[in-house]
């Protein structure tokens, strides 16, 4: 295709033009080619009193260039940051040289030269041989302005990258954060299993799920929505530490804390209860966080946050006492919670209507809308209405309440937990209701899972589960406003 048809900038034709002109003189930047870097920024960096005068072999993209005639400076970029590069004419001869200041910001070069230190004092390498590795032909970024738009940053995220260190900065961490869970479970005898992505039933969360089909068996199939009952009919099987870390879909909204693709983790224990996932939570948690900060406390968007345990511990009746001035132990019937809905005006927090919601689901709202935004510090929301609570088991001494908590930080939920429910009976009559609750309108109730009822039956020891969206934990310890800014390839609409 033409220039013209390309519809291409002024520069980017300048780019191209160049490129032919390099072909021309046999000299093609896309060639099959290994260039044996010895070398990163860092090293010579940190290690110049070793290095000064010695032989280095670098590569990396150009992001400066400043010309002095028979001289230049650049600074080039590799994956552990920038460097200074010497060119001299007399070095590398005229005709080299004369190429070389043909080159473009955002082309990637590979030098090899000397470590030395500069008249000014900066730590540098005077190339003694250059090469062209591939020609950008893609202008970088105006470097006064950079790139700061969120949309072109998102959708653009090698840009990002490339142009807003602290970006690269914020992903090296998210891997370290990973792989510190990952360490920390491991150590403590947890086994990393896979569990199915497509599955016949979307089941383990309140959540509205992709659906797709299978040509080959011609059914219907939908994305994970959660790992859980796969990972309980491991339990079931003998495993008494799993965990699995992965991606889960939702079809839900969009906004600051959620994306349709995010990564999750869920991990179960047998013999515990939801105590021992407290615990294990706020252990794992403030030792990533010393692991990647070097400390348990950090800032969020302008909030010290304290991670080190134990958190607080308090229950959902007591907030809701705390911070909408509601006794639910006073509340008797139904149609008492229904008229308080009305006062407390919760229609926007209940997914169906008032007439047909009980005590517990008005609970949960009041919650919702009154005390979840007080929760700054992390803090453990114990005992759940078992309305809201499908999968966990009763508490002993009050039936209308299970044994499960949520994990809050910055008035955010970051994780969910469960002495799960084992009861095979129990669970099935649970499941019955929230195919009631699905009739009514609530397309997030949980399906009916006729195999993890049977896997129930066989038995399932006394078990503790936890999922924590991990995206939300990186966001903290990233300081990261949006959702969006720790995951490298956000959810977009694509521009038509």
């Amino acid at each position: 295709m033409t220039n013209e048809e390309l519809n291409l900038s002024e520069q980017q034709q300048i780019r191209r033009e160049k490129l032919e002109n390099l072909k021309n003189m046999g000299r093609n930047p896309f060639e099959v080619l290994k260039y044996d870097v010895t070398h990163h920024s860092n090293d010579i960096l940190e290690n110049f009193e070793e290095l000064d005068g010695k032989d280095v072999s670098i590569a990396g993209r150009i992001m400066t260039f400043r010309d002095m005639g028979k001289a230049s400076f650049c600074h080039i970029q590799d994956r552990n940051g920038q460097i200074q590069i010497y060119t001299k004419m007399d070095e590398i001869g005229e005709e080299e040289y004369k190429i070389f200041k043909t080159f473009d910001l955002g082309d990637i070069v590979g030098v090899k030269g000397f470590a030395f230190r500069t008249k000014r004092g900066e730590i540098s390498v005077h190339v003694k041989e250059m090469k062209l590795l591939c020609k950008s032909l893609q202008p970088l970024p105006e470097k006064f302005h950079g790139l700061k738009d969120p949309d072109l940053r998102y959708r653009q995220r090698y840009l990002d990258l490339i142009v807003n260190p602290e970006v690269k900065e914020t992903f090296i961490k998210r891997t370290k954060i990973i792989s510190g869970i990952r360490r920390f479970l491991d150590d403590r005898g947890y086994l990393e299993v896979e569990t199915p992505i497509l599955s016949t039933i979307a089941s383990g969360a309140a959540a509205r799920p992709f659906q797709t089909r299978s040509n080959a068996l011609d059914i219907d199939l939908y994305l994970r929505i959660a790992t859980e009952l796969y990972l309980k009919r491991l339990i079931v099987g003998g495993f008494e530490k799993v965990y699995d870390m992965g991606k889960n879909f939702r079809n839900e909204g969009i906004d600051i804390r959620h994306n349709p693709e995010f990564t999750m983790i869920e991990l179960y224990e047998a013999y515990t209860d939801y105590h021992g996932m407290m615990e294990l939570m706020e252990n794992m948690v403030a030792t990533v966080c010393m692991e990647v900060n070097g400390t348990t406390k950090v800032m969020y968007q302008g909030t010290e946050i304290d991670f080190t345990p134990p958190w607080n511990r308090v229950t959902m009746k007591e907030a809701v006492k705390q911070y909408a001035g509601v006794d639910f132990d006073e509340i008797k019937t139904d149609e008492e919670a229904q008229e308080l809905a009305r006062k407390l005006k919760l229609e926007d927090e209940l997914k169906k209507k008032i007439k047909d919601c009980t005590k517990g689901d008005i609970m949960n709202a009041a919650f919702e809308a009154y005390a979840e935004k007080h929760l700054i510090q992390p803090t453990f929301l114990m005992d759940y209405p078992v309305e809201v609570s499908p999968l966990t088991k009763k508490k002993n001494d009050d039936p209308t309440m299970t044994e499960r908590f949520e994990a809050f930080v910055f008035g955010r939920e970051l994780g969910n937990a469960y002495s799960e429910l084992n009861d095979p009976i129990d669970q099935r009559e649970r499941f019955v209701q929230q195919a009631r609750e699905k009739e009514l309108g609530d397309d997030e109730a949980y399906a009916f899972d006729e195999d993890f009822i049977n896997s129930l039956e066989v038995g399932m020891p006394p078990t503790g589960g936890l999922g924590i969206g991990i995206d939300r934990i990186i966001m903290f310890l990233t300081d990261s406003y949006s959702i969006r800014d720790v995951i490298l390839f956000p959810t977009m609409k694509p521009i038509v």
